[in-house]
């Protein structure tokens, strides 16, 4: 297989993407460290690109933290849409294909039927829309390209919705939990696969994608799924989102319909709840 380098590599994907390369005995994808590959230095992703001359490059760097980006819009805009163009004009300059991971958080949520690929994309957050921007600049570098829009990612990895509920768990007797915002965790070890999947396989079928594990669920119902599996003992108490005010607007329904995935990349999309229950025994 052709070098495949991965930006955002000490992030959650990335150590995702660490993981289940070591699996697949897959060789050749380079991890930098972010001071070597950092995607707005357009001098060092030259160097970086020079060197290894990469068949891939994933990019899994983004600005997320969602209700901050509402105070840092261009910081936000800095790194969701420029360092994707920077990528982008890269990829398009040395025949690179590029895989961008993108998000539900692009959609207002005010659909109620899974959302396809060609649905009106009308964000509602400065995060969903300089992701929006981002997978919209692509396009214009590179023909040879991957969107793949994720949602409610979690792992063994960093910092995410899980561990969060299990350490909660473990101090609290009781937990107050939106129920009214409607989606589909996914578990990043499959997006990983997903991704590396498109490579091994060398797909050609270019263009934007969903991907997020099976099923629907809301957050509050996620939550006591992680407590009944992991057999933590703790109160749940259903609540609206009005009653827990954020900075930033989050979409009521992101559930993302993953035929064209399915049929295009030809992979597995494992139910939520399964997926859980494998990340959960990890843990």
């Amino acid at each position: 297989m052709s070098t495949t380098v991965v930006f955002g590599a000490s992030g959650q994907l990335g150590q995702c993407l660490r993981h289940v390369s070591q699996e697949r005995a897959i060789g050749d994808i380079i991890f930098p460290a972010e001071d070597q590959a950092n995607i707005l230095d357009t001098d060092k992703l030259r160097t970086v690109f020079e060197q290894h001359k990469p068949a891939y490059c994933i990019n899994c760097a983004a600005y997320t933290a969602v209700d901050k980006a509402e105070d840092e819009v261009e910081l936000a805009r800095k790194i969701n849409k420029e360092g994707a163009e920077n990528l982008a004009r890269l990829c398009g300059e040395y025949g690179t294909t590029l895989i961008h991971i993108s998000t539900d958080f692009v959609f207002a949520g005010t659909s109620n039927q899974p959302l396809v690929e060609t649905d009106a994309a009308e964000p509602i957050s400065v995060y969903g829309l300089t992701k929006l921007e981002g997978e919209q600049v692509i396009p214009t570098h590179t023909e040879h390209y991957f969107i793949l829009r994720t949602s409610w990612l979690y792992s063994e990895y960093a910092n995410n919705f899980v561990k969060t509920m299990l350490k909660l768990g473990q101090e609290r007797e009781e937990l107050r939990i939106i129920w009214d915002q409607v989606g589909t965790p996914t578990y990043a070890i499959d997006l990983a696969g997903c991704i590396l999947t498109i490579i091994e396989s060398k797909n050609q079928q270019y263009g934007l994608y969903h991907y997020s594990n099976e099923g629907v669920t809301s957050w509050y119902d996620f939550a006591t799924a992680i407590f009944e599996l992991s057999n933590t003992v703790v109160r749940t108490v259903p609540i609206r989102t009005s009653e827990y005010p954020t900075k930033a607007t989050r979409p009521a329904f992101s559930v993302m319909d993953k035929t064209k995935a399915k049929t295009n990349l030809g992979v597995a999309v494992p139910h939520w709840r399964e997926s859980l229950k494998v990340c959960l025994s990890r843990l």
